[in-house]
């Protein structure tokens, strides 16, 4: 999945962190976000809205999002020459104010992003934004590593700082406005896109049998909504 970092990292350490990390996986990240797109995050997706994708990485997300009007926001200065045409960028601290209107979007997208911000003030900032954007009724879907389900290997990487499960996020979500609209302990795995690469059928199968969450999933999947 997609790792960001935060204002604490600098722009060549966050460059160097993102290509090796990531490095020779690139066609199979596209197809695997493909798949989620198709099977997983469709419901929260607007066709003919604004989406935004917050810790935009090299672009797998939103390069693939159907979409009407699409941004990405990262301090990687890498992420710019990623990123298809149909999209704006937005290269800046999450935290700080964002140079967006007040509900002008329809969906906030964020993946395995939060554990990289340097503390919870720094992400209740970052909901504070998110929220102003978000229109009446849109949503912040978010997906990220569970530190209740993965407490070790949480540390494993440079640049994790802060630590979440679905329920301190969903929190989070609720002290700045949001309804929480669906809050789950465990999706996806750890990782699908590093180390072991399943074949794509086996990520649909995956995707359509929740049952399976239960013994493999290690990502929750908070989906907060701005009232009406």
């Amino acid at each position: 999945m997609k790792t960001q970092a935060t204002a604490t990292t600098n722009s060549s350490d966050l460059t160097q962190i993102y290509q090796s990390r990531f490095q020779g996986s690139t066609e199979y990240r596209l197809s695997v976000w493909q798949t989620l797109i198709r099977r997983f995050l469709s419901p929260w997706i607007p066709q003919d809205g604004g989406v935004l994708d917050l810790g935009a990485g090299h672009g797998e997300f939103i390069n693939q999002v159907p979409a009407k009007k699409k941004w990405a926001m990262d301090l990687n200065p890498d992420t710019a020459g990623h990123l298809s045409q149909n999209v704006q960028f937005m290269r800046q601290d999450c935290s700080q104010p964002w140079p967006l209107p007040e509900s002008s979007l329809d969906l906030v997208f964020t993946s395995n992003f939060f554990e990289h911000l340097p503390d919870k003030g720094c992400l209740q900032r970052t909901l504070q934004q998110a929220f102003r954007a978000l229109r009446p009724g849109g949503h912040l879907v978010a997906l990220g590593p569970n530190i209740r389900l993965v407490p070790g290997a949480y540390w494993d990487f440079w640049d994790h700082y802060l630590p979440l499960t679905e329920r301190s996020l969903a929190e989070a979500g609720k002290l700045v406005g949001f309804a929480v609209e669906r809050s789950l302990a465990a999706t996806l795995p750890y990782s699908m896109s590093q180390g072991f690469q399943p074949p794509l059928w086996a990520v649909r199968i995956y995707l359509a049998m929740p049952i399976l969450w239960r013994f493999f999933g290690k990502q929750f999947l908070v989906v907060l909504r701005k009232p009406l």
